[in-house]
């Protein structure tokens, strides 16, 4: 189980959770992030520990019930430190604290210490811990 933080790292979002199965030395992955109040968002696909991988976007609930799309992971430490971009189709704008201006992918980003914290401020309406 991994936390989820905002493209900006200023706030804590929620988890994923997923299986792993090995098939033929490709990992399938089927994955789904929480995002408290807002809802949640599946994907699956091969899972590549060699190369960045995009993910299928099976489906979603609250505010991104319809989603479709792909999400695109980045192994920056295998498998410590992995970086999400979604790409979703099929739903409304959504909450501006859910946007921000993305980091650049590195080992050297972490999280700003109130996301870290879980402090009130850093964190989404009943997020998953």
């Amino acid at each position: 189980m991994l936390q989820i933080y905002s493209g900006n790292l200023e706030k804590r979002l929620g988890i994923t959770a997923g299986i792993c199965v090995l098939i033929q030395h490709v990992r399938r992955r089927k994955e789904t992030f929480y995002f408290g109040d807002y809802g949640h968002v599946s994907v699956q696909g091969a899972y590549l520990t060699y190369e960045d991988t995009y993910l299928t976007v099976t489906g979603g609930t609250g505010i991104f019930e319809g989603a479709y799309g792909q999400v695109k992971l980045q192994q920056i430490v295998f498998p410590f430190k992995l970086f999400y971009t979604f790409y979703l189709k099929g739903i409304s704008d959504l909450p501006a604290e859910l946007l921000g201006t993305p980091v650049t992918p590195s080992p050297a980003v972490e999280p700003s210490p109130a996301a870290k914290a879980t402090e009130p401020q850093a964190t989404i309406p009943n997020f998953t811990n």
